[in-house]
């Protein structure tokens, strides 16, 4: 089953993100992947989080809140910027 990914969350050091998708089937989800820059192998998964079913992106989002612990100061400090 393939997803678009709607919303990709990265750390300001990009070494960590977070995507939110929408399935075929019209659920959502959620998974977290990282990568080292110096290494230059690209991102992989690390949260293992893809299997789990939301019935809207905004659920998706709040689980990958209380699930990735640095998602939730990451769109504050996002945010932040995005004012000035």
């Amino acid at each position: 089953m393939s997803s678009v990914v709607l919303s990709s969350i990265e750390t300001f050091d990009g070494d960590r993100c977070v995507d939110i998708f929408r399935r075929e089937d019209g659920t959502f989800g959620f998974d977290e992947f990282r990568r080292d820059p110096e290494t230059k192998t690209g991102w992989f998964r690390t949260g293992h989080f893809e299997m789990d079913v939301f019935a809207a992106r905004d659920e998706a989002l709040e689980a990958a809140k209380q699930r990735v612990i640095w998602l939730d100061e990451a769109l504050k400090i996002l945010a932040e910027h995005n004012k000035n």
